[in-house]
């Protein structure tokens, strides 16, 4: 069975160590316990949307980079292909305005 904590707790503490950055430092600027964080890198506790918002913050990471690898690690684990990012047309149109450059 797959655990998403599980996966959660793998990419934040990989995230942490490719910043080069401990576990006190992370739960000290994300103003969680220590302790609690730990629990989650490991996967014991679930982590609210506002704990992850703040660890992400903490890592200056964006949660949609957090919950991307988070989702390619699990369709690993169930066995499908990895897809690489795609925006859809919609989408790109709806905000290109505010990412074009002129």
């Amino acid at each position: 069975m797959i655990l998403v904590r599980q996966e959660i707790g793998d990419v934040l503490r990989n995230f942490r160590l490719q910043k080069g950055r401990t576990l006190r430092q992370v739960a000290s600027k994300a103003s969680v316990a220590l302790g609690y964080l730990s629990e989650v890198e490991r996967g014991q506790k679930e982590a609210s949307s506002e704990i992850l918002a703040s660890v992400a913050e903490a890592l200056d990471v964006p949660i949609s980079r957090i919950m991307r690898e988070v989702g390619d690690r699990i369709s690993v684990l169930e066995g499908m292909q990895v897809f690489p990012d795609v925006v859809p047309d919609d989408l790109v149109a709806s905000v290109e305005p505010e990412l074009s450059l002129h």
